[in-house]
């Protein structure tokens, strides 16, 4: 990626419409990088003059997922909605309308069903009526007092073009094929393309780092920028994130907001290194990069232009290398929240080297713990199979067992594996059949913290209890 020697100025403009999605991460961290790895302005501008899909809280939930992911900016936050008071966007609306780059529109606005509606019945209207009345007429209904939005007026047969630095190649569409977008709602709010025209260029934004879906508008864009007389920031449009089973990443059918992933016990951390490579490549092979590493080498890397796959699998390999940098007070204090009740703090610190290793997400560990202090419905017929299939023999085998530990004195680890091996050798038994029938007696499940710790945690009593449990259900 070639270093940019001009004053470098990117922005994050999200919509306070609900979640931010994995998308909208990733388009915030390379923005932030791109400009913090040239010395320049990370921008947060909020874009909610969409009234009708703004949801409350929204806008703080955008700067607290961003500062907890380190994401912090230089300039901000600027809010589109307070800049309408001033009659910001109206100005240069009046100033297309004047020059004949814009036209009053009285039609009323269609909403997002409508739209969509049209769209499905391929009933597709480019050229708005309203664009043939004359001044004159235009002007007898505002004073008559209909209040008419505000319509981009576009050319014929003109090409529209710009250089995309992502996608590296120059991309172009014909006029006649685009929409002549609203502009100046009656409401007089300004629409997206308005508003984002006018502050890129108020803001002195010198690099847009955008998703693919907003291609389409980018013509409108350049146009704009034509007709206000301003020069257009460099545009780059980064790949979109596939769903593994097909199509883009959807909340349709998985998690996709960044607070869903954290609720579920993924560290920020880890979701931001594996959002970093999902569209940019580092020289090296190399993976594992904290926030100032990536930006360190960001100029380094490229931005790819194929499309990267969510690949799950590789999100929960990041977030086990990352727990397991964690100390044990850094681990006792991020895995407390997703402690089951009852499981006092003392448990919880003895647990941390047992589960360390094993945990994919923190959420796991209320399931892999939770044996501890609450009990379970046994199944006996898993016990029954996973012991080696023989009832009589299993029965036999718990019942020793229980026979042998209840000899113990000093319950420990070593007493406890000493008296079991023992078992095992002394009747020719089948050592990890044995173990995996002691562990789903006294825990429920196949896969655990360590066999011998666990008993220990759990102690003598209990494990007594729960084996004298196992053997009457077999």
């Amino acid at each position: 990626m070639a270093t940019i020697k001009e004053s470098v100025r990117t922005r994050f403009a999200p919509s306070p419409t609900g979640f931010l999605h994995i998308g909208g991460l990733r388009t915030a961290l390379y923005s932030y990088a791109f400009a913090k790895s040239q010395a320049g302005k990370f921008i947060l501008r909020i874009e909610d003059t969409d009234r009708r899909r703004f949801v409350a809280g929204s806008t703080e939930k955008i700067y607290q997922i961003l500062k907890i992911f380190g994401l912090d900016w230089d300039e901000g936050p600027f809010i589109q909605s307070e800049r309408v008071a001033a009659g910001l966007y109206r100005k240069y609306a009046e100033s297309l309308l004047q020059a004949g780059h814009a036209y009053y529109c009285f039609h009323p606005s269609e909403t997002k069903e409508e739209i969509e509606s049209h769209h499905q019945q391929k009933q597709i209207v480019l050229r708005d009526t309203c664009r043939d009345l004359s001044a004159a007429a235009a002007a007898a209904r505002i004073k008559a007092g209909e209040k008419p939005a505000v319509r981009l007026r576009l050319p014929d047969n003109q090409p529209v073009k710009y250089f995309d630095f992502v996608k590296n190649k120059e991309i172009s569409w014909n006029s006649d094929y685009l929409d002549e977008v609203m502009l100046l709602k009656s409401d007089g709010f300004p629409t997206y393309h308005l508003a984002v025209v006018v502050d890129d260029h108020l803001m002195q934004v010198s690099h847009i780092l955008r998703g693919h879906e907003w291609l389409s508008s980018t013509p409108i864009h350049l146009l704009l920028w034509q007709y206000l007389g301003f020069e257009p920031p460099k545009i780059g449009h980064l790949t979109a994130i596939l769903d593994p089973e097909g199509g883009k990443l959807s909340k349709r059918k998985h998690n996709v907001s960044c607070e869903q992933f954290l609720a579920a016990g993924y560290l920020p951390e880890a979701l931001l290194n594996f959002v970093m490579l999902l569209g940019w490549a580092p020289k090296d092979n190399r993976e594992l990069f904290s926030l100032s590493e990536f930006v360190a080498n960001f100029q380094k890397g490229s931005l790819q232009t194929a499309n990267p796959v969510f690949d799950q699998k590789k999100l929960n390999w990041f977030n086990g290398q990352y727990i397991r940098q964690q100390t044990d007070d850094q681990l006792f204090k991020l895995l407390k929240p997703f402690a089951p009740e009852g499981l006092s703090e003392d448990l919880i610190r003895e647990t941390l080297p047992l589960v360390k290793e094993r945990l994919t997400k923190l959420s796991d560990y209320r399931e892999m713990v939770e044996f501890l202090v609450n009990d379970f419905n046994l199944e006996a017929e898993l016990l029954v199979q996973k012991s080696g299939g023989e009832k009589s023999l299993v029965k036999k085998q718990i019942e020793e067992a229980i026979e042998q530990l209840q000899q113990i004195s000093d319950w420990n680890h070593e007493n406890i594996e000493k008296v079991l091996r023992r078992l095992v050798e002394k009747n020719n038994w089948h050592l990890g059949k044995l173990f995996m029938g002691l562990r789903i007696a006294l825990t429920g499940k196949t896969i655990t913290p360590p066999l011998f710790e666990s008993m220990v945690l759990l102690g003598k009593t209990k494990v007594i209890r729960r084996l004298k449990g196992a053997d009457s259900a077999i």
